[in-house]
């Protein structure tokens, strides 16, 4: 075996940060097209450092530091990605994305069906999202929903290192547009990669954790979360079914619909406000495919309706533990 070989064979323990910095490195090792664009990429490494030292590695040719105009990265990658390269742009924060909003749902998810096919934009759009760091509005929302309703998108976020480094690579591969959102709280959270390993695909869900009482469909930040909660719940003798949906559009129906005909109760969670999000579509098609086999309404547990609170009382606002159970005790016991 090679010594490339044996790298990318061995298995590496990592944060999830470093695991995506490992895949951008790698496809750009692989394919000169691939560049990235963002502000305070470059220099700095991002503002979470993601991109650290890839501007040493690959010069500021292929790692550019833009202008503070989200709506001007987003515009310049559908450019770039006429042209054959294969931009991948970060996004500071998750509620920093709306000046590019316009060039994301009117330009670059539509050219590929405008063009009848003769035009593929692989863009790549890394967005840091979620709360739980203790920041404010415009640092910590959870705007999947939004994209996910928009044809034409890829929409996909990881929940562990290797998710972390596989499904990049995938979105990086992938001749459709990709947002892809990076929960940021779990940045740091460690785990082991291996960076020749590929999933089969990401838009397939993943059960993370069997079970026969009950379904819990979770996404991104939430999952550890979930695992938390199903370990807590079997503690008092039930057996939780943990889903990591990975793919946001599309979303893996059929794998939740399996696990559900098994279970007979459905809990869906994630950080966004519950009115108007993913967990409404999940719920919605569930209901529909396993009418005959759910022994209670499916539930969902998110955030509210307002927007993202201050540090403070964040906590009370994203999903916990405590409010998983309740959900869990609610639909045990309809």
């Amino acid at each position: 075996m090679s010594d490339v070989s044996a790298q990318a064979s061995a298995v590496e323990s990592m944060p999830m940060a470093k695991a995506l910095n490992a895949a951008m490195s790698d496809a750009m090792n692989e394919d000169p097209k691939v560049l990235l664009m963002g502000e305070d990429i470059g220099t700095l490494g991002g503002v979470f450092r993601v991109t650290q030292g890839l501007k040493d590695e690959f010069g500021a040719d292929r790692v550019m530091d833009t202008p503070l105009g989200e709506a001007g990265i987003v515009g310049t990658a559908i450019g770039l990605a006429m042209r054959g390269y294969r931009p991948i742009c970060e996004i500071q924060f998750d509620g920093f994305v709306f000046p590019s909003f316009n060039q994301i749902t009117s330009q670059l998810s539509k050219i590929h069906a405008r063009s009848s096919g003769a035009i593929s934009l692989p863009v790549v759009i890394r967005i840091p999202y979620g709360g739980n760091i203790g920041s404010i509005e415009h640092h910590s929302e959870s705007p999947e929903a939004l994209f996910a309703h928009t044809a034409g998108l890829r929409v996909m976020s990881p929940s562990n290192a290797q998710d972390a480094y596989s499904m990049l690579r995938e979105a990086i591969a992938s001749q459709d547009p990709v947002i892809f959102l990076e929960p940021k709280r779990r940045y740091w959270l460690k785990g082991d990669v291996e960076r020749a390993a590929r999933v089969p695909t990401t838009q397939r869900a993943q059960i993370v954790r069997e079970g026969r009482d009950l379904t819990l469909a979770a996404y991104g930040p939430l999952v550890p979360v979930a695992l938390a909660a199903a370990d807590a719940a079997r503690e008092d003798g039930l057996s939780i079914e943990v889903v990591d949906l990975r793919s946001i559009s599309p979303l893996d129906f059929d794998s939740v619909e399996r696990s559900v005909n098994k279970t007979g109760r459905l809990v869906v969670t994630h950080e966004a406000p519950t009115f108007g999000g993913m967990g409404g579509e999940l719920a919605s098609v569930i209901a529909e495919r396993c009418f005959y086999s759910l022994e209670a309404p499916v539930l969902r547990v998110g955030g509210y309706h307002m927007p993202y609170p201050v540090a403070s009382v964040e906590e009370d606002y994203l999903p916990s533990i405590d409010r998983l159970l309740e959900a869990i005790d609610r639909s045990l016991n309809y």
